[in-house]
């Protein structure tokens, strides 16, 4: 019976014990838990002013700021029994003070101050700003609309894959404007590729892939045009502009695809003359003294030969006095009456010379055996070599320097074939 009552007693004793230690395990866990999830309120600054304009705040001049809500700021617990304070010689020491210190903002150099400094939390706009896309917004005057479209090309396959992704700001002749785009691969003016009609939009989106077949010897000869136009009631197609882009090396360069806009340009209603004409722009720096030509595209050529063996190109000269000074070719574009270029020639030329100089602009024709023909030239410059269009295009470029001035031009021959 003792033995019974000795072991209920040391049982009970046991229990007790293992509560005990129970008890005091869940206090020290709790008293960890609360330092843990302790929070610090953010310090504020304050600018501190002095005769060197780069001393920093006394301990005592500091202004406790209120945290943001959404910026939690936990102190270790291995450093709640420290704080910063600066001395004279600008080195931080660690002393023990307030078991809760305020954080204090370190200073990015010797020479910076308070005052430059940002608050620990807070977040800075100016860096997240996303760069303003100006092909949406700056649109010249008379522009009849923009177009954005997508060309990549695959060398292995020999597939050229072109992407209508959108058009703005559409000049149509009502106000229920159904755009379409027809694509044509130039060329060849037969075979072409037409998107889906648009309903009731100046700014229709499109996101439609087309794809021609060429091969890699031919692609840099060729042209993609885009033709948009406005479909009525009747179903008939109102040309609203074009886009002629040629496809030249450094565009189809790295088989990636290429995301590009262009404005569309009126197609030109005036019949050709009898030798054909060249379209191309004029620019002059006076800063830089610089010539700037654009041999842009040329329509109605008078070939000489079957076109399936000839070549055209652009030979750009510079004269003085009738007097060549220098010489640019464009590139050859193969079997076509109605080449594009878009290429880009400078030459040098100082203000005073301009009075006496001249750019001639010839079309050549080459054939087999390395042989060339001149199929039209046209000359302009000043009052001592030129008349009419050509004046006016060359006087118009001094008039607005620095600025692309663009014409057609009506070619001629010098002698006959």
């Amino acid at each position: 019976m003792e033995e019974q009552v000795a072991l209920v007693i040391g049982g009970i004793l046991g229990g007790l014990l293992l509560l005990l230690l129970l008890i005091g395990v869940s206090y020290y866990l709790w008293k960890r838990l609360c330092a843990t999830f302790t929070y610090e309120e953010l310090s504020g600054t304050t600018a501190a002013s002095s005769t060197q304009g780069d001393a920093l705040c006394p301990p005592d001049s500091r202004t406790q700021a209120s945290r943001p809500p959404g910026v939690p700021f936990v102190v270790p617990p291995s450093l709640q029994s420290q704080d910063w304070v600066p001395l004279s010689s600008r080195e931080w020491a660690q002393v023990p003070q307030d078991p809760y210190p305020a954080p204090e903002l370190l200073p990015h150099t010797t020479g910076s101050n308070l005052g430059d400094a940002c608050v620990v939390g807070t977040i800075d706009p100016e860096l997240y700003k996303i760069p303003e896309d100006k092909s949406e917004a700056d649109f010249p005057e008379g522009c009849l609309g923009r177009l954005w479209f997508s060309v990549e090309y695959q060398q292995e396959a020999e597939r050229l894959l072109v992407g209508l992704i959108k058009a703005q700001r559409l000049h149509a002749p009502s106000e229920n404007c159904s755009p379409l785009v027809k694509l044509h691969l130039l060329p060849d003016e037969r075979r072409f590729l037409q998107s889906k009609t648009k309903r009731r939009t100046t700014s229709p989106r499109f996101d439609e892939h087309f794809v021609f077949q060429v091969s890699s010897k031919s692609v840099n000869q060729r042209v993609l045009r885009f033709s948009v136009y406005h479909v009525d009631r009747q179903r008939k197609h109102q040309l609203l502009g074009q886009v002629l882009f040629p496809l030249k090396k450094e565009t189809l360069a790295g088989n990636c695809r290429r995301v590009l806009w262009r404005d569309l340009e009126a197609e030109s209603l005036e019949p050709p003359s009898e030798f054909g004409d060249l379209q191309f722009c004029l620019s002059y720096n006076d800063r830089l003294n610089r010539l700037t030509v654009v041999v842009l595209r040329a329509k109605g050529l008078r070939l000489r030969e079957n076109t399936s063996f000839v070549s055209v190109f652009v030979k750009v000269s510079l004269m003085n006095h009738n007097k060549f000074v220098k010489c640019k070719k464009t590139s050859a574009v193969l079997g076509s009456t109605n080449p594009v270029y878009s290429e880009t020639f400078s030459f040098k030329a100082n203000p005073a010379e301009l009075d006496t100089a001249s750019l001639s602009l010839t079309v050549m024709q080459s054939a087999e055996a390395d042989k060339s023909h001149e199929l039209g030239r046209v000359v302009v410059g000043p009052y001592m070599y030129t008349r009419g269009r050509e004046l006016e295009h060359w006087n118009e470029m001094l008039s607005k320097p620095k600025e692309l001035v663009k014409r057609w031009h009506a070619l001629c021959r010098t002698t006959e074939p």
